[in-house]
């Protein structure tokens, strides 16, 4: 049975409210303290995802911005991570106010600090997003964003309805192709509000994973993977048994070796739990 595994947060671990129940902070808590083996990854960041996390008792490191880092959560400290040019994250800026939309822009700052800075929102699903994260102390508005050679960039994000950042997606794909790693999905939250965000070619959950197993001196097929949505598949991809919660997308869904219950189910939990037990747990 499994003693290793990486489950995503969004929609696979985390209910549809951003909590977790009772039973997988317990489940996840006592697999921990019997040494198995056990971390996420995530598209949000360190702060973003111990806002919802942190009743868990995390020993390993995580994976964090779709890959784009590896962090660990016990020295507090940068392991490794992929970043994004300064000249191209100006380029994908400049581009962005041609379609009239500006992003957040996370990085890390000369102290490896995250931020998250900002000009002044006019979109709706930017001022959404932002008042979800109302506490968050990385973010800040700028008057004009700007990234410079001491800044590592993690992810330029733009949020807005499909229609909106399609022409900003087609036009950054065909002039700068396979120099940047771009991915577009539904928002879970913000009703009819896409993300388009732009990072390091290699700043996926695929590569990501290679870097936590190459940290961890574990091969990839050895790690169960949990996930439901299309930033997942990479995952999926280079990990060992590949497990979907029943509220998956169809794409995760057709390739997963398993399918259990829903994020609203505990179905992450209860599979770990079962596997403590030596049991079976299949929806």
């Amino acid at each position: 049975m499994s003693r290793i595994f990486i489950t995503d947060l969004d929609g696979t671990l985390l209910r549809s409210d951003q909590t977790m129940s009772h039973f997988t902070v317990n489940v996840l808590n006592s697999a921990i303290q019997e040494g198995y083996i056990i971390s996420f990854a995530t598209a949000r960041g360190l702060i973003s995802a111990y806002s919802v996390v942190s009743d868990i008792a995390w020993k390993h490191p995580v994976i964090l911005y779709n890959g784009a880092l590896l962090f660990d959560v016990i020295h507090n400290r940068v392991i490794d991570g992929y970043f994004l040019d300064a000249g191209l994250t100006n380029e994908i800026i400049h581009r962005g106010k041609k379609h009239g939309c500006s992003p957040f822009y996370f990085l890390l700052d000369d102290m490896n600090k995250e931020r998250v800075y900002h000009e002044k929102l006019t979109s709706f699903g930017m001022i959404e997003f932002l008042k979800s994260r109302i506490n968050d102390p990385r973010f800040m508005e700028v008057n004009t964003l700007e990234s410079s050679d001491d800044e590592k960039t993690l992810a330029l994000t733009f949020i807005g309805e499909l229609d909106d950042l399609l022409p900003l997606k087609d036009e950054v794909s065909s002039v700068l192709g396979d120099q940047v790693n771009l991915h577009i999905m539904k928002d879970y939250y913000i009703k009819n509000q896409y993300f388009l965000e732009f990072s390091h070619p290699l700043a996926a959950k695929c590569e990501g994973l290679k870097m936590w197993a190459k940290h961890m001196n574990v091969e990839t097929k050895d790690i169960c993977i949990f996930g439901d949505n299309l930033n997942d598949l990479g995952l999926f991809e280079v990990g060992g048994k590949k497990i979907a919660v029943s509220n998956s997308h169809a794409d995760i869904l057709r390739i997963a070796d398993a399918v259990i219950e829903s994020n609203n189910e505990d179905g992450v939990a209860k599979y770990i739990k079962a596997n403590m037990n030596d049991i079976s747990y299949i929806k």
